[in-house]
């Protein structure tokens, strides 16, 4: 990292993680990564190193298109629950990363939430 602002990221990161991991009771973690231009989403189960269900706004069956918008995090969260919900999976964890838990992530985590997932 060789930048201020990455390493900040980096910290904020780790921090979220570890407080997560204090208090996860052996849920599964959505793990949301945003770029200026997409947005993914995964659950991870930690304790077997293995990724559960995996959704991103460059699937073209979800007919985004192109850009990272709200409307496109909408869509992911909604596809990630569907997926979860399939898998067996009805509770996790969400773990933001370094990201604001506002805009494009709170729009995936609330739809999410309306999909089924409870975090």
């Amino acid at each position: 990292m060789s930048n201020k602002k990455d390493r900040l990221f980096k910290r904020r990161q780790m921090r979220v993680r570890y407080r997560l991991r204090q208090c996860s009771r052996g849920r599964v973690r959505l793990s949301v990564h945003r770029s200026n231009r997409n947005i993914a989403a995964q659950l991870i189960d930690d304790r077997e190193g293995h990724t559960l269900a995996a959704a991103s706004s460059l699937e073209s069956e979800l007919g985004i298109g192109r850009g990272s918008n709200r409307e496109a995090a909408k869509r992911v969260g909604e596809q990630i629950a569907k997926r979860a919900v399939d898998a067996g999976i009805s509770e996790c964890y969400l773990d933001r990363g370094g990201y604001l838990f506002h805009g494009r992530v709170k729009a995936l985590a609330d739809a999410a939430r309306a999909g089924g997932l409870k975090f």
